[in-house]
């Protein structure tokens, strides 16, 4: 499940206009121990609010509500995108299971990239 969910990110970040090579790079990471996912947001996507940025959001979404367990989805972004961020990523959480799914934001400080993870909820 977890390599498929990483497929379909990779898949939809490799497809943004402006996604620098090192950030394709560093979603491969795996993610830190008892994350679910995680992945970095590339800046000038966020800024030009690609489409298929936010086609990836609303599958981490939606990968966040499938979890058998509640899960947490933190941001971590500038405070003026959480809403587009956070709206992308409810987009994905069928209705049915937004209870089992709690998003979280973290304001980015001084070179900290943006980014999404999905771990299972404390």
């Amino acid at each position: 499940m977890k390599q498929l969910a990483y497929s379909v990110v990779l898949t939809a970040l490799a497809g943004c206009a402006q996604l620098p090579a090192v950030t394709a790079t560093q979603a491969t990471k795996a993610p830190a121990s008892g994350e679910i996912m995680n992945f970095i947001i590339p800046a000038d996507a966020l800024g030009a609010r690609d489409p298929q940025l936010a086609t990836v959001l609303a599958k981490a979404g939606t990968l966040a509500a499938q979890q058998h367990q509640p899960t947490t989805v933190l941001v971590t972004a500038l405070a003026s995108d959480f809403p587009y961020l956070n709206q992308a990523i409810w987009k994905g959480v069928p209705s049915q299971r937004a209870a089992t799914v709690t998003l979280e934001n973290l304001t980015a400080g001084m070179n900290q990239s943006y980014s999404v993870s999905i771990k299972p909820a404390p």
